[in-house]
């Protein structure tokens, strides 16, 4: 893709997500879910093969739904109380409708299924893209509407997701399924909390975000699309290895790491809302997607494959990429712990 044309797409897009951040108005929304939806399948595209169209395909068919649903539930409301504004509480078949809709954006259990085909089915970089930024606008919506959800839906639906994102990554070797994977269990986790502390959900998808971002990062920086080429990379990439080997574990919510944050804050949250059974239910299934990160890093950094490395000087196999948010990322992901009683005076 040339890059004039890349620069336009990439800008529409952005203008889209902040088009729905920054509205009150429900047409102002939906027209900026348009926007970011119709400029975000060129990017898709980005390398054009029939895996390539399929992905964007199901995309484009996924989040259209989604948009006739949200449109009916604007409609309705509008319908029944004259108003455009999103301040104005909708009522529980609005509301309803409304959080179907945006389940179906995100990619929430039972609307997941179009998540990892089209997260394999797209280059690195566009993945990245579509389980990062492409969470933003749907979350913003759902913040903004959180007192009138109904709050056994959207539990219900968390519950359901963190147990297809544990469930469905257990036996992947692909590396973008298993983080399409992971992206459905972490929007399980913050679902759980939005009715209940919807500042924590924010607090969540940051940290995702982050964590999300560094390993596609270190995926595209060692090229690996597999976990048997990621087994590869300990061979020419020692450091990298072992940078996989913490974020993978901070994915994961091991508790020195920056992962465990949202999970033990989330726990305590449901826990103070009499949610308990919920709460251990939720942290049981997330031992079920630190298996298969603890897999990866088995593969990656635990093992050496069998292969010899005959020439020490690989001077013409040099990477030419360059990661300039790398470092800050990889410390964003792992060491944030220490900072978390001033998260929670924040909060």
């Amino acid at each position: 893709m040339k890059p004039p044309i890349l620069i336009i797409i990439m800008s529409t897009v952005i203008l889209g997500t902040i088009m729905v951040l920054t509205s009150s108005h429900w047409l102002m929304v939906w027209i900026g879910f348009e926007m970011n939806m119709l400029a975000i399948i060129p990017i898709l595209m980005k390398k054009f093969n029939p895996r390539a169209m399929e992905a964007s395909t199901k995309y484009f068919l996924t989040q259209t739904t989604a948009s006739m649903l949200l449109m009916l539930g604007i409609i309705v409301s509008l319908l029944l109380s004259g108003q455009w504004t999103m301040l104005n509480s909708p009522n529980s078949i609005t509301s309803n409708m409304m959080t179907i809709a945006l389940a179906m954006k995100l990619g929430l259990s039972p609307f997941h299924f179009w998540v990892p085909e089209v997260t394999q089915g797209v280059p690195l970089s566009s993945g990245m893209i579509l389980l990062t930024w492409q969470k933003i606008a749907p979350l913003s919506v759902l913040y903004q509407i959180s007192p009138s959800i109904n709050p056994s839906l959207l539990m219900t639906m968390a519950i359901m997701s963190v147990l297809v994102g544990g469930w469905g990554g257990l036996n992947q070797t692909q590396l973008r399924k298993i983080l399409a994977y992971s992206s459905i269990a972490h929007m399980g986790w913050m679902i759980a909390v939005t009715t209940y502390n919807p500042t924590l959900m924010i607090l969540n998808l940051m940290i995702y975000i982050t964590m999300t971002l560094g390993t596609f990062m270190l995926f595209t920086l060692s090229t690996s699309t597999t976990t048997l080429s990621l087994s590869r990379t300990w061979n020419k990439f020692p450091l990298i290895t072992s940078l996989i080997l913490m974020v993978m574990l901070s994915l994961g919510g091991l508790p020195p790491l920056s992962g465990f944050i949202p999970k033990w804050m989330i726990i305590h949250e449901l826990t103070k809302n009499d949610m308990v059974i919920t709460a251990m239910l939720m942290a049981m299934t997330a031992l079920l997607n630190l298996y298969f990160y603890m897999r990866l890093t088995y593969a990656t950094a635990l093992t050496m494959f069998p292969s010899t490395n005959i020439m020490k000087m690989k001077w013409q196999f040099e990477n030419m990429k360059t990661m300039t948010f790398l470092p800050p990322l990889i410390v964003i992901s792992t060491m944030l712990l220490p900072l978390t009683p001033m998260t929670l005076a924040l909060l």
